[in-house]
């Protein structure tokens, strides 16, 4: 006992776990950690019976679920039999334990909205690393006033050709985008947006500093609001609700 007095604390090692999307956790967890372990690919070294909480998260996924375990085997970034990574053993999977976790899994592949929100994915261009972060966690911080539970996936990209590029590989349900921005000026993105087809009907709220002129060079270009900075989050969640119909929104 005197020697477990000594000994410090410890805690867990977390280990974050990100999935594409809800049926991808679900499937991981019907071929695997519903079986009381798994397997993680992960360059970090842990010992045998390091303590471990794996960290489960998806786009859309309320809250991410923790699950807490223990290595009981490790393979080295080294070895040549395979992908380095860790065996893990969940604690805490006794009857009653996997009955409610398979509650929680039954209720996320059914969507419930206790445990899956709507997803709206945002590209946001600006090139000030300042704004960018309170526009997102600003809007993060406000989801609840969509009256929808709403979660928000951010791309960001401070150049213009970066943001034009995203938008032809990913789909977004609105893009907020500065007018000056380095490469290629925010109203050649969205006039660049406009001409395709496929992205011609994008929501777009421009954004800047430079006044008037700034303003009708956003709106020529095809721009369906424009916020002067500095501006209000009240403002830019107005204009979000606005443009997008949170109710149609989708993983």
């Amino acid at each position: 006992m005197g020697d477990d007095r000594r000994r410090p604390q410890r805690d867990p090692i977390v280990l974050v776990v990100d999935y594409d999307g809800a049926d991808d956790l679900v499937g991981d967890y019907v071929e695997n950690l519903s079986t009381g372990g798994t397997f993680v690919r992960t360059d970090r070294e842990l010992e045998p019976h390091t303590a471990v909480e794996l960290v489960l998260a998806f786009p859309g996924l309320m809250q991410p679920i923790r699950l807490a375990g223990v290595v009981r085997w490790a393979r080295p970034p080294s070895s040549v039999d395979g992908d380095p990574g860790v065996a893990i053993e969940f604690t805490g999977m006794d009857e009653g334990g996997r009955a409610e976790l398979d509650e929680v899994f039954a209720a996320i592949e059914r969507r419930d909205p206790r445990y899956v929100g709507k997803l709206l994915r945002v590209l946001l261009a600006e090139d000030n690393p300042h704004m960018a972060r309170l526009i997102r966690d600003g809007l993060s911080s406000s989801a609840a006033q969509f009256g929808e539970r709403v979660v928000f996936e951010f791309c960001e990209s401070a150049d213009g050709r970066e943001a034009l590029a995203l938008c032809r590989a990913y789909r977004f349900h609105v893009a907020i985008i500065d007018i000056y921005l380095p490469s290629l000026d925010g109203a050649s993105v969205i006039r660049e947006l406009r001409s395709d087809p496929g992205l011609c009907k994008l929501p777009i709220i421009a954004v800047s500093a430079g006044g008037p002129l700034a303003r009708q060079a956003a709106l020529d270009a095809g721009a369906d609001l424009f916020l002067g900075k500095p501006m209000r989050l009240r403002q830019v969640v107005d204009s979000m609700r606005q443009l997008v119909d949170v109710g149609r929104t989708h993983g």
